[in-house]
């Protein structure tokens, strides 16, 4: 019998793997596919549209409203001044912003646990914008049909002039969102001032262009991108969903088979769905909601009112494509029942938790003093005889008028016994300012044991409306 050959023989037969070119087109990302929203009526894109004017009303005009001879909302940076109203927030305000924060997470909180993601669907300013640039595009270049069309079509006269007027009219959208914006942090018609007169600070003109053009892009060309790889909230809202929540949902046992209805025997009939993909021509996320829950939808509820406009012309129930939750499909249950359970524990928690937060929040504004005082030891000298025999500490005193009328405060100062505060004369500060003051600590020579003792600066307004005390030491050395 003839010995194998051994596996490094030249005679023995190599294995030889082709090499096959990879075929074209291939890669590890798939190509966009650009998608084409079709416009529908009903009931939540009526919604839809009253809070797009509701929050632009409020973002293009809030600027241009005037309380007191100023800016009703202002941020002024340079000054380091917040101005809500009457209110006039300072950096030491911080919790303020804090429990503003906390608000706003707790509200998206409980929206999500509630009917999902209702933010994304109505309110995000990526959906808004989105929804007035696809506005634009409608009536510049026509319906869905129309729009596939003309980007199908070789270059012409017609798709050039419409695309440049679409493109235009974006810009002009954008740059006017980029300015309002600006304006919420440099007076408004100052900063429409130097722009009529070019005389925009270059940080200024940057804001406008930068922000123009990241809603420029955002709403015209990532659309639906932005929500499913830049925001985080897509991914995480899974975490906040619970079979309780009101989500968009297909109801499959209904549906199923999907089809046109079948004109022989009862039996033979198909669902009431019947396939005929207008969900998903209105979906500005481009799913179809037939295929389950997906981390893209953003519950905007369109599909639900293009299947109720289908389910009425087949003359079937309304409701094929509803806000439901996961236990009431499965269960069967009416409106009633669905409603019952959504008062669940732990949106009443979250429910709780919120009004406190908010009431403690109305509470601390209203009874906020709008007075402001810092004490900073004077360091060059810790402790003096003054003229008198007197023994002497200096002080510096920052104070802050956080109202919209000049004040004039009287300093006093509690602790030590013959304790006295010079000079006396009242201090005079003008309207949201702020000014440091020297002042001079005396108390007899011998009156008060070596060491450090507390006292306590009082500064009181004239009408006696704001009063802080402060804590302070007082040197008396050895």
């Amino acid at each position: 019998m003839a010995e194998p050959l051994p596996a490094t023989s030249p005679l023995r037969p190599r294995k030889v793997i082709p090499i096959v070119a990879a075929e074209q087109g291939s890669g590890l990302y798939a190509a966009h596919r650009k998608i084409y929203p079709r416009s529908i009526s009903g009931l939540f894109a009526r919604w839809r549209w009253a809070m797009v004017f509701l929050t632009q009303l409020v973002f293009y005009g809030l600027p241009w409203i005037e309380w007191g001879g100023r800016q009703a909302v202002l941020f002024d940076l340079g000054a380091r001044r917040f101005y809500l109203g009457s209110l006039v927030l300072y950096p030491q305000d911080l919790i303020y912003l804090t429990g503003l924060l906390v608000i706003s997470a707790l509200s998206l909180f409980l929206f999500t646990a509630v009917a999902g993601r209702l933010w994304c669907g109505y309110a995000c300013p990526q959906t808004v914008y989105t929804e007035i640039f696809l506005w634009v595009e409608h009536k510049i270049e026509g319906n869905r049909v129309a729009r596939m069309r003309l980007d199908g079509e070789p270059f012409s006269l017609e798709k050039l002039v419409k695309k440049w007027f679409k493109h235009i009219v974006w810009l002009g959208i954008a740059l006017w969102t980029g300015f309002t914006f600006v304006g919420y942090f440099t007076p408004v018609r100052e900063l429409g001032m130097e722009f009529l007169q070019t005389r925009m600070g270059s940080w200024e003109v940057f804001w406008v262009f930068f922000y123009g053009f990241a809603t420029y892009g955002s709403a015209g060309f990532m659309r639906e991108q932005v929500c499913q790889y830049m925001c985080p909230y897509a991914r995480f809202q899974g975490a906040m969903f619970d079979r309780d929540t009101l989500i968009v949902s297909y109801d499959v046992e209904r549906g199923e088979p999907r089809g046109l209805p079948a004109k022989g025997p009862q039996e033979a009939r198909s669902g009431d769905c019947i396939d005929c993909d207008l969900c998903v021509q209105v979906c500005p996320a481009g799913i179809d909601i037939r295929q389950g829950l997906q981390y893209e939808c953003i519950g905007c509820g369109l599909c639900v009112d293009a299947c109720n406009t289908v389910m009425e012309k087949q003359h079937r129930p309304l409701g094929l494509i509803r806000y439901a939750t996961q236990n009431s499909m499965a269960g069967h249950w009416t409106n009633g029942e669905i409603r019952r359970r959504v008062l669940r524990p732990r949106v009443l928690i979250y429910t709780g938790v919120l009004a406190a937060l908010c009431l403690g929040l109305l509470a601390s504004l209203v009874v906020r003093m709008p007075l402001k005082v810092d004490v900073v030891r004077d360091r060059a000298s810790l402790a003096r005889i003054a003229e008198g025999g007197r023994l002497e500490n200096v002080y510096r005193l920052q104070i802050m008028n956080a109202t919209e009328q000049p004040q004039r405060y009287s300093i006093e100062a509690t602790g030590l016994e013959g304790l006295s505060v010079l000079p006396a004369e009242p201090v005079e500060i003008e309207s949201a300012q702020s000014r440091w003051v020297a002042v001079r600590l005396q108390i007899p020579y011998g009156s008060a044991a070596p060491g450090s003792h507390t006292v306590h600066f009082g500064v009181r307004s004239a009408d006696g409306s704001a009063q802080v005390s402060e804590k302070a030491a007082f040197l008396v050395p050895r």
